[in-house]
């Protein structure tokens, strides 16, 4: 049988483990984007989470309601907090107790690999666009947030983001190609 949006669930009630493959496909970037912005660099951490996340989704389909939300939100809201439970864990065994100490401690540590790649791969853009990809991708300083910060609209934000990583794409196809 081929899994559709509409029987999806359906599917997932009835132990279709085709069904995980389309919740991959189909959601498996929105999941990506969700659990990333809360574990950081943690790769191990980062396949540990979305692996908890399809489990969640596997073993709880009941809890969903499609009169309250859309799958995709459901999905979506599931990845946010058992990313953010993650990174809660993540602090707690690496003794620092605030999101402000764990990101001073990463910033502050220059000679780490993932520092270092970080560094190559904003290097290609201004210094403004930088601190924006900086305050809102590795401090989790909400769009909303900056947009108020710097006394613009919010979609402002959401386009000099998205022209911020269509132009680090091309540095890195450029890259790739030499």
């Amino acid at each position: 049988m081929t899994i559709t949006e509409e029987n999806l669930t359906e599917q997932i009630k009835k132990r279709n483990e085709k069904a995980i493959t389309f919740i991959i496909q189909r959601y498996g970037g929105l999941l990506s984007a969700i659990i990333k912005r809360h574990v950081q660099f943690n790769q191990q951490e980062y396949e540990e989470c979305l692996d908890d996340v399809l489990l969640a989704v596997w073993y709880n389909i009941d809890a969903f309601d499609g009169r309250k939300n859309t799958f995709k939100q459901w999905i979506a809201a599931i990845a946010k907090y058992r990313a953010i439970d993650y990174q809660r864990r993540l602090i707690r065994t690496t003794q620092i107790t605030s999101n402000t100490e764990y990101n001073d401690a990463f910033h502050s540590n220059p000679h780490t690999q993932a520092q270092h790649e970080l560094t190559d791969i904003l290097a290609g853009l201004s210094a403004a666009d930088r601190e924006l990809f900086e305050q809102y991708y590795l401090q989790g300083v909400p769009s909303r947030e900056l947009a108020q910060q710097l006394n613009v609209q919010e979609s402002w934000i959401h386009n000099k983001l998205s022209c911020g990583r269509k132009k680090l794409k091309q540095l890195f196809i450029s890259k790739s190609e030499v």
